[in-house]
């Protein structure tokens, strides 16, 4: 083998630099070199973030350290952004992230999922788990993660690079990560929002009422009734009525794969509201239906969609929204509905996304038309006003 002189230096000085440390350094990063600083969005006060820099921190044994690629902003960040309901203040938010390993712990082989893990490989982050035996990968007692931590909802501390609004994410060991690199960037963008439905259909099933043939209202076109519609389809669920008062989002529900379509401006009280309900399912109630709102008065009404003997999940409470006013005679006992509460999702759901976002699209579910905007992390700001308006659907961050 003809080598040259300088060739050879460069093998002899690779070599010699990983024997040079007792450590055990952290493996190889991809091409793209790595730099000293990162750059976080810090949310600071309320309604504003301020962008920090911050040292990337050395990696232990079981860290990995990812180059983030893009995040959306959930409604969780919205409400932080607005009141910090969770007194995490200053904290660096973003927990729908997604972006490429550039560096490993020694330690790290594979993820969550048993699947190898590798520098370039493009990935997700679930949770930290904490010492609760109940939320595991494949528990069949399947417990939600809504006591886990989760990266962006943490604390501010020394390390800094705890949410995926930055450059550069810190995956401490211990937490759940998955080797997503077969998804393209926007699906992976929607992976933790359709998490969230992955689990309330699986919730809605445990009723026994919901069928390939069952007529499903959903009410709600935000992106996670949107999403909702979806997953319903993909599933082989062709009856699906929309119930929202935006016409675009209404449009958009048609092409997510509802069939009819109900603006609730445009009837006057709730039995009216229920009465069109009824028609676009050509003269009946529906068999099931997902509250997917975070207002009382939706909740209140939607059981006058609901046939006696009907179904009902009811997902749109993700924080405290305040008291519903129902009248359990009439809305739950003489027509025996049968309710599940749905709130975040388990290991196993998440892992059962991907092939929900795979399927999705080969059956031809425009998901990735759900992210209308997407910012640079220093419009993020903007970004977050742009959610907090109704202006778009899903808005993302997206680096460059």
């Amino acid at each position: 083998m003809d080598m040259k002189s300088a060739d050879i230096e460069k093998i002899v000085r690779q070599v010699l630099e990983s024997m040079g440390s007792s450590s055990a350094p952290a493996r190889a990063t991809s091409s793209a070199s790595v730099p000293a600083t990162a750059r976080v969005a810090m949310l600071t006060k309320l309604e504003h973030f301020d962008l920090k820099e911050y040292p990337i921190p050395a990696l232990g044994d079981d860290d990995i350290l990812v180059k983030v690629e893009g995040c959306g902003v959930c409604g969780t960040d919205a409400h932080e952004f607005k009141r910090d309901p969770f007194s995490l203040i200053p904290v660096v938010l973003g927990h729908e992230g997604t972006g490429e390993i550039v560096k490993m712990g020694k330690n790290v082989k594979v993820d969550s999922a048993g699947k190898p893990l590798a520098v370039g490989d493009k990935v997700v982050t679930c949770m930290i788990f904490k010492d609760n035996p109940d939320i595991t990968m494949f528990d069949l007692n399947k417990q939600n993660v809504g006591g886990a931590d989760v990266y962006g909802l943490l604390p501010d501390d020394d390390k800094h690079l705890n949410g995926w609004f930055a450059d550069y994410l810190v995956v401490k060991g211990g937490s759940t990560i998955f080797n997503v690199s077969d998804l393209d960037l926007d699906s992976r963008i929607l992976i933790e929002p359709c998490a969230v439905l992955i689990h309330a259909v699986e919730r809605a099933k445990t009723t026994g009422i919901l069928r390939f043939n069952s007529r499903v209202v959903v009410q709600g076109c935000g992106p996670i009734g949107l999403i909702c519609i979806a997953v319903l389809r993909t599933m082989g669920i062709e009856n699906l009525v929309a119930v929202d008062g935006e016409a675009k989002r209404l449009e958009f529900a048609k092409l997510m794969g509802a069939t009819e379509t109900v603006n609730f401006k445009e009837h006057k009280g709730v039995e009216a509201l229920a009465g069109a309900v009824k028609d676009a399912f050509g003269g009946y109630l529906a068999d099931f239906a997902f509250q997917c709102t975070g207002s009382p008065i939706a909740h209140a009404n939607i059981y006058k969609f609901i046939r006696n003997g009907g179904g009902l999940c009811e997902l749109g409470f993700f924080i405290n929204g305040g008291d519903a006013t129902i009248n359990p005679h009439f809305d739950i006992c003489s027509k025996e509905i049968t309710t599940v509460g749905s709130w975040v999702y388990t290991l196993r759901d998440y892992a059962t996304t991907f092939d929900f976002l795979k399927r999705a699209k080969a059956i031809g579910i425009p998901l990735d038309k759900l992210i209308t905007h997407k910012y640079p992390l220093e419009q993020i700001n903007e970004a977050l006003e742009t959610n907090l308006k109704m202006e778009g659907l899903k808005i993302a961050i997206v680096n460059k």
